[in-house]
């Protein structure tokens, strides 16, 4: 019973340090207008996307931002179908990826870049759609900062249901994890629907050599590499420019996603972001367990209510700060934070002993 309590107290302190380190961006993130004068190559790596692609490149053809400041290059992963481009005034191509490793999109980005004539990558994904004032946040922050790195912000766009609403508030704990682990200056998190750096800089930390064993992490493991080469040089852009994508539609995608997701874990570099993720898997293992207690011994059914009642206010004062900082809501939470757990020990199960499938591929 001493172990329930201590780590909830100890998991408590971590998402309470996390919504800190949310409130001190608040008072950070200000931004004042500039004169356009980075040259941006947005890279899109794309694998059956003729569905989504016109929502992209419509999103980026309003941008505003002088269309001679930016390329676009679209690089398609063995699409089955090929996507043709409509007539368009900005400047556009299609390559193919070159495989080399493990990774695909890696090896898509790493194409690009051979290809680039612009001094930033910005990578974003085929299913979102980015902000008018997408570069001109990158370009006022890149100015005022003297960063080789941005990290951005995601969303999800909104839709009804359950399975979307448990993603949205998910997705929007993540982001305020990676909100508050900028905070607090502890950063490990980024996206890379949303991600821009420098081409020297690329270069300069090797790119991707290292980790292209690993299908994806072509954002956090960079990111790594950054804060162990120059941690100054890093920018985070927070609520100013969020990139909105799509959630998954089915629960059997969702999990393959995060499956995805959750298997960088192990590869992290740093302690912070090992010790929290072991912390809330833990916590959230606990949640399970302590179901189970009133059954054997039936006067302790007090400690499973308090334990699921004070996960219940830390949890929902997290999401709270979350979706205050990027203004964005979240609704159905008793039901996510029901589902959670359960969905959550599944997920670190079949990252540890399984395989997921990331766009009609298996991977281990």
């Amino acid at each position: 019973m001493i172990f329930f309590a201590l780590l909830l107290f100890i998991y408590a302190a971590l998402i309470t340090q996390l919504a800190f380190g949310i409130s001190k961006m608040n008072k950070q993130n200000t931004i004042e207008s500039s004169s356009p004068k980075t040259t941006f190559s947005i890279v899109v790596p794309f694998r059956n996307e003729a569905e989504n692609l016109p929502f992209l490149l419509n999103s980026i053809e309003q941008l505003k931002y002088p269309k001679e400041l930016f390329e676009i290059i679209l690089i398609d992963d063995e699409s089955e179908e090929k996507y043709d481009l409509q007539n368009t005034i900005y400047d556009i191509k299609i390559i193919s990826n070159i495989r080399k490793s493990n990774s695909p999109k890696k090896d898509a980005i790493e194409t690009a870049i051979q290809l680039a004539k612009y001094d930033w990558m910005v990578t974003t994904d085929a299913d979102c759609e980015v902000p008018e004032n997408w570069l001109q946040v990158f370009d006022a922050k890149i100015q005022e900062t003297n960063a080789r790195m941005c990290v951005g912000a995601v969303g999800y766009v909104s839709e009804k249901g359950f399975l979307h609403d448990f993603q949205n508030n998910d997705f929007l704990s993540l982001q305020g994890v990676t909100a508050g682990s900028f905070g607090i200056e502890k950063p490990f998190m980024c996206n890379g629907a949303n991600f821009a750096y420098e081409k020297d800089f690329f270069k300069h930390l090797n790119g991707f050599e290292g980790n292209n064993n690993l299908a994806s992490g072509d954002d956090v493991f960079l990111l790594q590499k950054a804060l162990q080469s120059a941690p100054e040089k890093i920018a985070y852009l927070g609520n100013l420019n969020i990139v909105f994508t799509k959630s998954c539609t089915s629960w059997n995608a969702l999990l393959h996603q995060r499956v995805r997701w959750a298997s960088k874990t192990s590869a992290y570099t740093s302690w912070y972001p090992k010790i929290l993720g072991t912390i809330v898997f833990l916590t959230n293992l606990s949640g399970l367990l302590v179901l189970a207690v009133p059954f054997y011994q039936f006067e302790l059914i007090q400690l499973t209510a308090y334990f699921w009642i004070l996960k219940f206010g830390i949890d929902f004062m997290f999401l709270k700060f979350s979706s205050a900082y990027f203004n964005l809501p979240f609704k159905n939470f008793l039901g996510s934070f029901l589902c959670y757990p359960f969905f959550t020990v599944l997920v670190v199960g079949k990252a540890l002993f399984g395989k997921f499938e990331w766009k009609e591929r298996q991977f281990n």
